[in-house]
């Protein structure tokens, strides 16, 4: 089944509250929301006793150096835009959620880049970062999902079940709120299908998601209507229609893109 939720499902969300900057600033916060989850499962980035996201921003940034995935592209990204604080917010939200700032940079350029910086590092599940990559290529999470990580790769070899839940989960999911009861709320948001062939969006599900988790919560406030991001099955904040939109474009141009070289095996 093939539906991606686009622009259209992005009209009913309280965005407002979200309260994001137009320019630059300190995207400690930002970054610290949508790493914050796949850091506490233990996948990536540092460990650390206290939820990242709670943590002094002098903190987040310690920490964010140390996760292997998202800073080599916040370090390109710097260079390439010459905004010197590779934390900075446009950065940050481009890098997550898509558009923006990121969307800007010449792709082939950016890949050339980021391969200088993670190719030395990568072992034989890493050997198809090759200049190849170049269509995939851009400068957000949704590349690094599809394209960087091999998960894409052990599709259609009798044992798809795991790479598809890992993909799913790891990408930045968007969905709305339908109701709110005490500290759960109702998620409508697709889910990733494979049929042997294919990567696509299913028909928006429901999903109950936990407000707090671990006595932290990125949206304490969030009630029904609003639009909200997921990180493996955990909020990570509200997004505005426009975040939905990037988010919902970016993902789109990935997995057809993805699905153009899975078709070339």
């Amino acid at each position: 089944m093939n539906h991606d939720p686009g622009p259209a499902d992005a009209t009913t969300g309280d965005g407002a509250r979200t309260g994001l900057a137009e320019g630059g600033g300190d995207g400690t916060e930002v970054f610290a929301r949508y790493a914050h989850a796949p850091n506490a499962l233990g996948y990536c980035g540092p460990a650390e006793s206290a939820p990242m996201a709670t943590l002094p921003p002098a903190a987040v940034r310690t920490m964010a150096r140390q996760f292997s995935g998202v800073w080599p592209y916040l370090k390109v990204m710097s260079t390439l835009t010459g905004i010197d604080d590779p934390l900075d917010r446009r950065l940050v939200e481009s890098y997550w959620l898509g558009g923006g700032i990121g969307a800007r940079l010449d792709p082939a350029e950016f890949l050339s880049e980021l391969l200088a910086v993670i190719g030395p590092l990568a072992g034989h599940y890493w050997a198809h970062l090759t200049p190849e990559l170049a269509p995939e290529a851009a400068a957000n999470h949704c590349f690094h999902v599809f394209g960087v990580y091999p998960w894409t790769r052990l599709l259609g070899r009798g044992a798809d079940e795991h790479p598809l839940r890992v993909l799913d989960n790891c990408r930045i999911t968007w969905g709305t709120v339908l109701d709110r009861t005490a500290d759960r709320i109702t998620v409508r948001a697709s889910r990733l299908e494979w049929d042997e062939h294919r990567l696509e969006l299913s028909a928006p599900e429901t999903r109950q998601v936990a407000v707090w988790i671990d006595g932290y919560s990125p949206a304490p406030d969030v009630h029904a209507n609003d639009l909200v991001a997921l990180h493996w099955d955990r909020l990570c904040g509200l997004l505005e229609p426009e975040q939905v939109r990037d988010l919902a474009d970016s993902t789109a141009r990935q997995l057809r893109v993805t699905n153009d070289r899975l078709s070339r095996k």
